[in-house]
């Protein structure tokens, strides 16, 4: 499988998690669209674009589990967060209820908001290790307050690669009146998604991690209720169009100024590429990988797991605890010298190392990693074990 993809095969890839691998037949898609753009640019972008766009959303609908109606493309998560946060009109002193597992970017972005709206950023505590989902939801709702009025919350955490019970957490905050933001930038293609099932008011995922798209392919999906007060993020051709179509939200989201939008475009491509190499097979061998592994690299570095070891609470991705005073010269030396491509990421005074396994990945590609990290234990100080 690893020929399918582009990746440089002197690398040992680790790291599916952060920003995706596309493979060669999705990517020849990817570039025939641009070339069919460039021949023609006017007539692509005014005649054929609104047209490749709906052909794009409806395979993506049935995927992710919501009416094509309710979502549109975006670059990232992080602007579509950006979209979502500038048009809350939360007043000084509401809150909004978060965890400290959170992205870094999606952070910066509500202290931002908190900044300008003197609302209030809780970053509730979920202590590690993990052994229940009812000790995520109990923990999570101790944040909760009269002042609370927003939900945020990762389903898959970067850092620590958690999987979070979401569909429970949605459940109560609608029952409390909250607004609920889902940031599922970790979740298509990689755990189970039916959006409409997890009844979240927004829900952001990338199509170019684990459902393997090329770089900037997200989507935002906004609830029917929600989708007059949501302002583009940027004011074009679709605000007050000339030639409206039947959905306004829709207008004012997909049509703004000149871009190349091909990575969106060859998402009917994406699906059928997952479903025509049983991807769902391959993603559950994946799972066996991470987990069996997972025990044996903490005990190399003489640390515990950091949840029960399930797939209740990982999918392709592991996060190991290490000792490291030099996070970034370990994971440069990882790469210049034992060619590894792997995260070491600090979050709440801890490091984590986290692989990621996909279709590419073999036991051999851990193999690489275990052999490295016992060597730079061996003749450095950069990991230093937790019970030496």
């Amino acid at each position: 499988m690893k020929s399918q993809f582009l990746l440089d095969t002197n690398i040992t890839f680790l790291n599916h998690g952060s920003f995706g691998a596309c493979p060669k037949p999705i990517f020849e898609a990817y570039q025939q669209l641009q070339l069919e753009l460039e021949t023609d640019p006017v007539h692509f972008i005014q005649k054929k674009l609104p047209i490749y766009l709906k052909e794009a959303k409806k395979p993506l609908a049935k995927f992710i589990g919501c009416d094509e109606k309710d979502f549109f493309f975006t670059p990232n998560p992080t602007f579509a967060v950006n979209t979502i946060m500038r048009s809350l009109n939360l007043q000084a002193g509401d809150e909004i209820l978060t965890t400290n597992h959170e992205y870094g970017a999606m952070d910066r972005t509500w202290n931002f908001y908190c900044q300008k709206s003197g609302a209030k950023y809780v970053r509730q505590e979920i202590s590690l290790p993990i052994v229940s989902k009812e000790q995520i939801i109990e923990e999570f709702w101790k944040g909760y307050t009269s002042n609370t009025k927003v939900i945020f919350l990762n389903q898959i955490s970067s850092s620590t690669a958690l999987i979070f019970p979401v569909k429970e957490i949605c459940d109560k905050a609608q029952e409390l009146g909250l607004i609920t933001i889902v940031d599922g930038a970790h979740v298509p293609g990689h755990i189970d998604l039916n959006i409409s099932e997890l009844n979240p008011d927004f829900y952001t995922g990338t199509l170019h991690k684990w459902m393997l798209a090329p770089k900037g392919s997200s989507f935002l999906y906004v609830k029917k209720e929600f989708q007059a007060d949501v302002d583009p993020l940027v004011v074009s051709w679709g605000y007050q169009s000339l030639a409206p179509s039947e959905s306004q939200f829709l207008d004012y989201h997909e049509y703004q100024g000149t871009q190349d939008v091909s990575q969106y475009l060859c998402t009917p491509k994406v699906i059928s590429f997952l479903e025509e190499n049983n991807w769902k097979e391959k993603a559950k061998t994946c799972r066996e990988i991470v987990l069996d592994n997972y025990q044996r690299f903490c005990d190399l570095v003489g640390t515990s797991p950091i949840c029960t070891i399930s797939s209740e609470f990982l999918g392709q991705m592991a996060s190991i605890p290490i000792r490291t005073d030099k996070p970034m010269e370990l994971k440069e030396l990882l790469y210049s010298k034992y060619k590894i491509q792997i995260p070491i990421m600090p979050l709440n005074g801890n490091v984590y190392m986290r692989y990621s396994i996909n279709g590419y990945n073999t036991q051999d590609d851990l193999e690489v990693l275990y052999r490295a990290i016992t060597d730079i234990m061996d003749t450095t100080d950069l990991i230093v074990r937790y019970d030496s």
